[in-house]
């Protein structure tokens, strides 16, 4: 590491022209070749999956997307000769427009069943050539646009679907701009630099910006979910500000200690950049264990977002050294530098709040663990409740099309209307076709189910489909009973004596299977996880107890963040108030992708502030000091960090999407009760408890482990002498750390 900063500090104009040049680069790429995102949930082997396959090789036009335009009136009826003929006239013209395959109104010879019972209301269904991820933006904003034109006084009209939601206007870059501006004043008050503080924010922006342009080309490569680049962006600028913070206050605190600009460079990436290197890496370690789910919707996203985290680290150890080389003193505010003039080189000691915090933490660490524990506990019950489903355009801001349109169909023809559940089947001969004839009455008469289309068969005789409209909302836990009950119960009976194999799809039954997937290799994806980052700890830190109390940080930090998602987005506790919509089920997808990102981005605060402490017990063979010491001089750098961090994830609930939202609220839970919480109360209370047997690593154990190190060389002097201790010179040592333990005061 301090080979790659000189390097760096020597051809800083270099370094910087090549991430420029690298930005730059990307950037036009992905401009010209554009995005190819695909939120493909389907999940191999299952019915829903299976179901759709069958539809698209019986009715190759039944693949594209269909959205829906409804319209209702307030006096008079949607009958009525002039509202008639203004949506006839309307839905021509969208029937005219490029990418549209078909129109159906609701004013032809079959669309009787389309207007509802009062006459108030009525939709059409307008069918695309493409699938939702393959539909361009402009042709959906020519349909929105046409529909709205369309609207008057006593008549309101508004559109639903996946191809219409595109349309929806977020908040475009403003999350990203906020997040910025307060992590800049958040940096400013830290360092009391201008200089200082804006090179984290141009290092992250830099990298994510890169990284940005390099998950639109990858979505030409590999299946890419459309919310993978603004998830990337979150993570990127939450860790990339936080990793550059680190490095540059370890650079200050060399230039207060008297070193020259390139000695403090040098020795910041050496130092802090290790634990840069190994944070970054624990992170993607949890991203790329989405991987082992075989799911090709997750393996995009994960990829994407490893991809931005290496390249963050990567600026942070490269861009940054070069960047902290061009301002030079100029890193330290006025005042210090004024002070390092007239006083000469001073070592900084932790005093003010965090000396104070960290010897308070060491006189009652079991009082302290239990609150920290209540805390974390009372927080994660919710998670016990965690429903995982179909989030629905019924969740969408009260002021969007989409809700507005979802809302007029759950009014007017009941809320099953707005995710109709398709049974499709292979056909083989009169006893098959009279089979499906028959089951048209039972499907009727079973629990939950509204209407029942007739029978639709292709132009072969060979597949056949009929759409069941249940009685509940999608999202409903009553329509995912449905779906368990026709396909054990119901279809069952009736595929006797015949070939029919039926297969039960749609948007509920999709979900569910995707969540019953992602269920079932969840406890080995955990258990990966878990595992390569306790590895990761064990070989860093040579100890057996850092790495177990590492990982059950991380759950509690998990388990507590998913508490406050359940309550905001599944309970609604302010979901309306954030414009997130109202309540409802957790996308089966997010308990992956998040435990994922939080157990990467929870060992980051764990390693920074052990490998402090870590330090310290190498010099010492003192455990007191050693966490005293060491919660003292990170504690403030942690909890700017996180003060930072929390404040990008936090900026993101102003994107306007409700996954994105998700994982801003998640994430901001997380790193708060990780940093406040856990780091600076509940581990030093246990560490502070167990003594010197944090550090204990049986001899046969050390032996056979590889070497990997996060602190400077002079600290692995230190270890090296100490691991040549005899056992018995090393349990001497336990022994005394423990009895110190008891009789030790702060100093």
């Amino acid at each position: 590491m301090a080979a790659l900063a000189r390097w760096c500090v020597r051809h800083r104009l270099v370094a910087v022209l090549l991430w420029l040049l690298a930005f730059g680069g990307v950037s036009a790429a992905a401009a010209v070749t554009g995005s190819a995102y695909s939120n493909d949930y389907e999940a191999p082997g299952t019915q829903s999956g299976r179901a759709m396959q069958l539809l698209q090789e019986g009715f190759p036009g039944f693949g594209g997307d269909s959205d829906t335009v409804v319209w209702h009136t307030t006096s008079g009826t949607v009958r009525a000769a002039d509202v008639e003929q203004t949506m006839t006239e309307t839905l021509d013209k969208i029937a005219d427009l490029p990418g549209i395959a078909s129109v159906a109104s609701p004013y032809d010879g079959q669309g009787t069943g389309r207007i509802s019972a009062d006459g108030h209301t009525a939709y059409a269904t307008v069918t695309f050539d493409d699938r939702a991820e393959d539909i361009k933006k402009p042709e959906a904003e020519a349909v929105v646009h046409t529909a709205e034109a369309a609207r008057a006084d006593g008549l309101q009209v508004e559109l639903g679907g996946s191809a219409v939601a595109l349309t929806e206007s977020a908040g475009g870059h403003l999350a990203e701009v906020v997040g910025v501006v307060v992590a800049a004043a958040v940096l400013f008050l830290a360092f009391g630099s201008l200089a200082a503080s804006m090179l984290p924010i141009a290092t992250a922006l830099v990298s994510v910006g890169t990284a940005y342009g390099a998950i639109v080309l990858l979505g030409h490569a590999m299946t890419v979910a459309d919310f993978a680049p603004m998830l990337g962006m979150l993570i990127g600028l939450g860790v990339g500000i936080d990793y550059a913070l680190f490095i540059v206050t370890r650079h200050r605190r060399g230039l207060k200690r008297g070193l020259s600009v390139t000695e403090a460079v040098t020795g910041a990436v050496a130092t802090t950049g290790r634990a840069v290197v190994f944070a970054g890496a624990t992170v993607c370690i949890a991203l790329l264990g989405m991987l082992i789910l075989r799911l090709s919707f997750l393996n995009g996203v994960a990829i994407a977002a490893c991809l931005t985290v290496v390249l963050t680290v990567a600026a942070s150890v490269t861009l940054l050294p070069a960047l902290l080389t061009f301002i030079g003193p100029r890193a330290l505010s006025r005042r210090e530098r004024r002070h390092l003039e007239e006083h000469g080189p001073q070592p900084e000691l932790p005093t003010g709040f965090a000396h104070r915090w960290s010897a308070f933490v060491e006189r009652h660490p079991k009082v302290l663990g239990i609150v920290a524990l209540v805390v974390m506990t009372v927080l994660a019950l919710p998670t016990l409740s965690l429903h995982l489903g179909t989030s629905d355009q019924g969740n969408d801001p009260k002021s969007s099309t989409t809700r507005q349109a979802y809302d007029l169909l759950g009014d007017g023809f009941g809320p099953g209307v707005n995710g109709p559940l398709t049974v499709v089947t292979r056909v083989d001969g009169a006893e098959d076709k009279l089979a499906l004839d028959n089951l048209d009455a039972t499907i009727r008469t079973t629990e939950g189910v509204a209407s029942v289309t007739p029978v639709t068969y292709d132009t072969g005789g060979d597949t056949a489909y009929f759409t069941i409209v249940p009685e509940s909302a999608p999202q409903s836990q009553k329509t995912s009973d449905l779906v368990d009950r026709l396909r054990t119960e119901v279809l069952p009976r009736a595929e006797t004596g015949t070939s029919l194999d039926l297969h039960v799809g749609g948007v509920t039954a999709s979900y569910d299977d995707f969540a019953d997937v992602i269920v079932g290799k969840l406890p080995l994806f955990v258990g990966v996880v878990i595992g390569l980052g306790c590895l990761l700890l064990l070989l860093a830190f040579r100890s057996i107890g850092i790495p177990v109390k590492a990982a059950a940080m991380n759950v509690a930090a998990v388990a507590a963040a998913f508490g406050v998602v359940v309550a905001i987005f599944q309970w609604g506790w302010g979901s309306e108030l954030l414009g997130l919509g109202r309540a409802g089920p957790i996308e089966p997808f997010l308990p992956v992708i998040m435990v994922s990102v939080l157990f990467g981005l929870s060992m980051d605060y764990q390693v920074f502030l052990v490998s402090r402490m870590y330090e310290e017990w190498l010099e010492t063979g003192d455990n007191r000091r050693a966490v005293r010491v060491g919660l003292a001089e990170t504690s403030r750098v942690i909890n700017s960090a996180a003060v930072i961090m929390i404040s990008v994830f936090l900026a993101f609930v102003l994107s306007g999407d409700r996954v994105i939202a998700m994982f801003g609220i998640a994430l901001a839970s997380a790193v708060a009760l990780d940093a406040f919480v856990l780091r600076t109360l509940l581990v030093p209370a246990l560490m502070h408890m167990l003594g010197g047997a944090n550090w204990w690593l049986p001899r046969w154990l050390d032996q056979r482990l590889p070497r990997i190190s996060i602190e400077p060389p002079e600290a692995r002097a230190a270890h090296e002498r100490l691991a040549a201790a005899t056992d018995a010179e090393v349990a001497d040592v336990l022994a005394k750390g423990q009895e110190e333990d008891v009789r030790d005061t702060s100093g």
